[in-house]
C-alpha cells in the first residue's frame, strides 16, 4: 500500500493511490525467471516465446471484480502474423450490476493487518479508541481531491440525516454512557434525531474536583455544533442545585456559570446531571441547542458518583409530543390521539392536530377517570389515559332530584363521559407523524337508546349513562418480531329514558366508562388446536367492584 501522508485538511479526505497495476498483474507466472507456456502476460517471455504459443491461458487480466468501472488488460494472439506475435489492450471495463464498489477508499483493506492484541500496557489506550459506542476506522488523511486545499462544502450549511453524529468544531456532541462496565466513557456521540437517556459512574476525587473535566459545566458546552456557515452555541437552560439529602432548588439565574471548587470539604457546582434539547428545522439543519444542569455537591468520602445525560430533538415550530412505540403500540404505553383542525375541508390536504383532552397534556385518548367519593358531577374534568392493551372501566354516580332540568344534565353527563374534547382520529403506530394522513384511523361515534319501562306516562328525557370504547388492532409486519397496529376505533354513547320524579324524590344512576382491545390478527392456521375450554364456576364477587 501506498504510505499516508502525514497532513490533511480537517474534514477533507483523498482515495489512495491504485495498489493493482492490471498491466503488471499475471496471475500465470509461476517460474522464476523463466517463461510459462502460453502465459502472455508473462514478462519473462520473449517474441519468439510467444511465437510458439497456441493461446492465451489467461485473456483477460482484472483487479476487483466487484468495481463499477476498472483497466483491464486483455492478451491474445495473432496467428495470421509471420511469426505469431502477443496483442496486448489496455481497455475499461464497465461492471453491469447496479450492486458494485465505486471507489476502494477503505484503505486499510487492501492489505491484511494482524490485529493489535490487547496487553496490561496498551490496554487504557485500546478502550480510549474502541471502548465507545463508534469508532473510526478510517484513516484521517483521505482526501477525495488531493490538489484541493479547502473542501467544496466547507461553507455549505449541515443538514443531519437519523442516526448521523452531531459535529461539533473539535469532534461531536458528547452524551457519556457506559461501556464495558457502568464506568463513564465520554467517547459515545449524540446522534441526530435519537433521544437517549443515560445513567454511569464517574471517579472522583474531592481534592482535585476542580480540575475534573467530567464535573464542570464547561466540558458540556464548550464546543459549538457544527450547523450552518455559523456555528450554534451550546446555551445554559437551567441550572439546579441538588442538596445531599435530594432537595432540588431551581436558580433563578441560569445563565451564571458555576464551576466545581473545594469549599469545607465537599465538592460544589458538580455536574450530577445534562439535559441536551436540540431544535431542527425539518431540513435537518440544527438551529438552536440548550443545556439543562442538575449541580450538586461531592463529600470527601465518596469515591465515584453518578452522573445522567439526556438528549431530545424538537423541529423548529412543533411541539413535541412524546411517542408510544416505533413504529408499533407498545403494552402499557398511551393510545395517541387528534382531531382535524379547523379550515382543512379537504380530507386529503389536512394535517392532524394534535390535541390536549381536558388535564391531558400529551394528546392521548383519555377516559373518565374513577374517584374516591364516585360523585360524576365532582368527577368532570379528572381524565385517565387509554393504555395500549389494557382492558379498562370506570365509572361515578350520579343523583338525580326532581329540579333538575334535563337538558343541562344531559349535557353535563355527556362532558364527564367523553371530556370536552373528544378526539376524532387515533394514531395507527404509536410513532404516527401528524402530518402522515394515512397512519390516523377515525374513530366511529354511535349512539345507542334504552327504553326503560314504566306503567306512567309522564314527560321523559334522554341521558347517556355510558361510553364504551373498542379498539381493533392487529399485528403488522413481521412474525418473528409483529408490531401493534390500529385498525378501527369504535366509541358506542348509550343513553337511557330518564322519568320526571315526583316532587321531593331523587334517583341515583351509575355512569360507567369501559375500553376494550381486541385483537383481529389473522387466525392461526387450519390444523391448530385450540386451548380446551374449563367449565367452573367463579365466586360471586369474584370481579369485584366490577359487573
Amino acid at each position: 500500500p501506498v504510505d499516508t501522508p502525514d497532513a490533511a485538511q480537517p474534514r477533507a479526505r483523498s482515495l489512495p493511490a491504485p495498489v493493482t497495476d492490471v498491466a503488471k498483474l499475471c496471475v500465470c507466472d509461476l517460474l522464476v525467471a523463466q517463461c510459462d507456456i502460453n502465459c502472455c502476460c508473462d514478462p519473462d517471455c520473449s517474441a519468439d516465446d510467444f511465437s510458439l504459443f497456441t493461446s492465451c491461458s489467461v485473456p483477460v487480466v482484472t483487479g476487483d471484480s466487484q468495481l463499477c468501472s476498472q483497466k483491464a488488460a486483455v492478451y491474445s494472439l495473432d496467428v495470421e502474423a509471420n511469426p505469431p506475435e502477443r496483442i496486448f489492450k489496455l481497455i475499461d471495463q464497465v461492471n453491469p450490476s447496479i450492486f458494485c464498489i465505486h471507489a476502494t477508499n477503505y484503505k486499510q483493506a487492501l492489505y491484511l493487518k494482524s490485529p493489535e492484541i490487547p496487553t496490561p500496557e496498551n490496554f487504557d489506550r485500546l478502550l480510549d479508541e474502541f471502548g465507545g459506542a463508534t469508532f473510526s476506522a478510517e484513516p484521517d488523511s483521505w482526501n477525495l481531491d488531493p490538489d484541493a486545499q479547502n473542501p467544496p462544502d466547507a461553507n455549505e450549511t449541515y443538514r443531519y440525516e437519523y442516526g448521523v453524529p452531531v459535529q461539533t468544531e473539535d469532534a461531536f456532541l458528547r452524551l457519556p454512557s457506559p461501556v464495558v462496565s457502568s464506568w463513564c466513557s465520554d467517547a459515545n456521540p449524540a446522534a441526530f434525531l435519537v433521544n437517549q437517556a443515560t445513567k454511569c459512574i464517574r471517579s472522583v476525587s474531592v481534592e482535585k474536583c476542580d480540575s475534573i473535566q467530567a464535573l464542570s459545566m464547561l466540558f458540556y458546552i464548550n464546543s459549538s455544533i457544527l450547523a450552518s456557515v455559523f456555528q450554534v452555541n451550546i446555551t445554559v437552560q437551567s441550572i439546579v442545585v441538588q442538596s445531599q439529602n435530594g432537595m432540588r432548588i431551581l436558580l433563578n439565574s441560569g445563565d451564571v456559570l458555576r464551576l466545581p471548587m473545594l469549599l469545607d470539604g465537599l465538592c460544589i457546582n458538580a455536574v450530577l446531571g445534562v439535559n441536551y434539547h436540540i431544535t431542527h428545522t425539518d431540513t435537518g439543519e440544527i438551529i438552536e441547542a440548550a443545556a439543562a444542569f442538575v449541580l450538586g455537591a461531592i463529600s470527601k468520602e465518596a469515591l465515584s458518583i453518578e452522573q445522567s445525560f439526556e438528549i431530545s430533538f424538537t423541529q423548529e415550530s412543533a411541539q413535541p409530543v412524546p411517542l408510544s412505540g416505533n413504529p408499533g403500540y407498545v403494552v402499557g404505553l398511551p393510545v395517541r390521539a387528534g382531531f382535524q383542525p379547523q379550515g382543512y375541508p379537504f380530507p386529503a390536504a389536512f394535517l392532524f392536530k394534535l390535541h390536549l383532552l381536558c388535564s391531558n397534556k400529551h394528546s392521548q385518548l383519555t377516559i373518565l377517570q374513577s374517584t374516591s367519593t364516585q360523585d360524576c358531577l365532582a368527577a368532570q374534568g379528572a381524565r385517565a389515559p387509554v393504555l395500549f392493551g389494557y382492558n379498562m372501566i370506570s365509572g361515578c354516580k350520579l343523583r338525580i332530584t326532581a329540579a333538575m332540568k334535563c337538558q343541562p344534565l344531559a349535557q353535563t353527563l355527556l362532558d364527564v363521559l367523553k371530556g370536552q374534547s373528544f378526539p376524532e382520529y387515533v394514531a395507527s403506530f404509536g410513532n404516527s407523524q401528524a402530518q402522515d394522513v394515512l397512519d390516523w384511523v377515525p374513530i366511529t361515534q354511535l349512539h345507542i337508546s334504552e327504553q326503560m319501562i314504566s306503567n306512567t306516562l309522564q314527560s321523559s328525557c334522554q341521558i347517556p349513562v355510558s361510553l364504551g370504547i373498542e379498539v381493533k388492532w392487529t399485528k403488522y409486519g413481521s412474525l418473528v418480531n409483529p408490531q401493534a397496529r390500529i385498525v378501527n376505533v369504535t366509541a358506542t354513547i348509550t343513553s337511557t329514558t330518564l322519568k320526571q320524579l315526583p316532587s321531593g324524590r331523587e334517583r341515583i344512576i351509575p355512569v360507567t366508562s369501559s375500553v376494550v382491545f381486541t385483537d383481529i390478527s389473522s387466525p392461526a392456521e387450519p390444523g391448530y388446536k385450540a386451548w380446551p375450554t374449563i367449565n367452573i364456576k367463579l365466586p360471586f364477587d369474584f370481579f369485584y367492584p366490577f359487573v
